[in-house]
């Protein structure tokens, strides 16, 4: 079981808010990870509106936690997270 956290930029952030933020969001996923933080993925979602929203997948619901409690996007007030279980069906 993995857990997935779906980011939505709040609405009336300005795109050039979210550029200037994100090289901090940047250092903050990649220190997460390099300290084998349970992140497994994560991205922005590939929409006509810059603001469309991200989301990551995480080993555990505490790692999820433990994620959005300090990422910059969140800690900045620019997006609200959420935190759902997911049963992945894998093919191999």
């Amino acid at each position: 079981m993995e857990f997935v956290v779906l980011y939505d930029v709040r609405e009336g952030t300005e795109r050039a808010r979210l550029l200037e933020v994100y090289p901090r969001h940047k250092a903050y996923y990649e220190a997460f990870r390099a300290a084998g933080g349970g992140l497994i993925a994560l991205g922005p979602f590939q929409t006509p509106d810059p603001a469309g929203g991200s989301m990551g997948i995480f080993a555990s619901r505490e790692d999820a936690e433990r994620f959005i409690a300090q990422d910059p996007f969140v800690t900045e007030g620019l997006a609200d997270p959420r935190i759902l279980e997911w049963n992945a069906v894998r093919f191999e």
